[in-house]
């Protein structure tokens, strides 16, 4: 499969100031910590964990809506270009340096300015996880889908409306619609606009934060079927974020498990849920409600809170809730590594496993 979107220890930190009005310190809460991430085209990757863990930051920092503070973002680049780079990054020569810096100014989109990145940002869209507060309750909807083609000059003038009502139908609107203002709709019906708004550019790749969480069950189940047919007919790559993983089994491919920052766990949907290997996977599948007042299943009850972003634990971050936590975890912080085909884990527990 080919890469889309492809991250190199990104990074992004939020400065805080602390003490007094005489004395001030400059403290950083690292909101994404050094995250290495593949994402195919294509594919649909689920991100999942804990509130406050850095995956609606990670998704807008991929998109560029935040500026990360270090690190690299290459989307759409060539297969063997990526290759190239992944040696270069190891070589410190001159001349592998200089092929670096040709690469980054032309893929690495955290180099791009102005109208380079006004551009790429119609191939790249997102659908914020409350449409109550996305939408604006002044325009009619056949303006709030309209705006990107109108921003990016996309359409003429005479073919705006007809754009529109061709992507609301897509998403299960009609011509009614188009003329009301997103007060006169239902939760799920404003999710729909929004999809539409974030679609009607076509791009490539959509970060999809939490879309289902304002919804009940029954339109949650709707929008996913919606998510999963747009997908096939307009060859979509998602980014899902959500902290419900019934959810996310149901519509992702693959999935990558975050923590206070730090993607721990990445593999296969069918292989993370039959068989989680870190100890914080194994403690979120524990805690998904089975639908039977019948059925016992031992939940995995994790010791402590979560650590602050601003001073996070040495070594492994998870150390301090672990009960199988070593020596080792307390002062070397773990690679993440591949301990079966297409599975890869950042725990100490699995580091001699090859």
């Amino acid at each position: 499969m080919r890469p889309l979107i492809k991250t190199y220890n990104l990074k992004k930190y939020y400065e805080i100031i602390t003490g007094g009005i005489i004395k001030k310190s400059k403290e950083y809460v690292k909101a994404v910590d050094d995250v290495n991430l593949t994402i195919f085209k294509g594919e649909c990757l689920g991100l999942v964990g804990e509130s406050g863990c850095g995956k609606t930051t990670l998704g807008k920092t991929i998109l560029m809506l935040l500026k990360p503070t270090s690190g690299h973002i290459f989307f759409d680049a060539p297969p063997e270009v990526l290759d190239e780079i992944d040696e270069l990054m190891n070589d410190d020569s001159m001349e592998a340096r200089e092929k670096l810096r040709e690469y980054l100014n032309k893929y690495d989109i955290t180099t791009f300015k102005e109208h380079k990145l006004k551009n790429l940002r119609r191939r790249m869209q997102i659908v914020f996880q409350d449409p109550r507060t996305s939408l604006n309750p002044r325009m009619f909807i056949k303006d709030i889908v309209a705006e990107p083609l109108i921003v990016h000059k996309l359409a003429k003038k005479s073919e705006i409306e007809e754009r529109v009502l061709e992507i609301l139908e897509m998403v299960g609107l009609t011509k009614m619609h188009l003329r009301r203002y997103p007060h006169e709709f239902s939760g799920g019906q404003r999710q729909r606009i929004a999809i539409a708004r974030a679609l009607i550019t076509h791009p490539d790749f959509v970060v999809l934060d939490e879309p289902t969480s304002s919804v009940d069950v029954s339109v949650r189940a709707k929008l996913l079927e919606l998510f999963k047919d747009l997908q096939e007919k307009l060859n979509l790559t998602y980014l899902f974020i959500s902290h419900d993983l019934s959810v996310v089994e149901c519509i992702s491919d693959r999935v990558a498990v975050m923590y206070l920052g730090k993607v721990i766990e990445l593999a296969s949907t069918k292989e993370l849920f039959n068989n989680p290997l870190h100890p914080y996977t194994k403690a979120l599948i524990s805690a998904i409600p089975v639908p039977d007042p019948t059925a016992r299943r031992k939940r995995i009850l994790l010791k402590g809170e979560v650590p602050s972003p601003v001073n996070p634990p040495l070594g492994c971050r998870f150390h301090p809730r672990c009960p199988y936590a070593k020596e080792i975890c307390r002062v070397k912080e773990p690679e993440m590594i591949e301990v079966k085909n297409d599975h890869y884990l950042a725990c100490h527990l699995w580091a001699d496993v090859k």
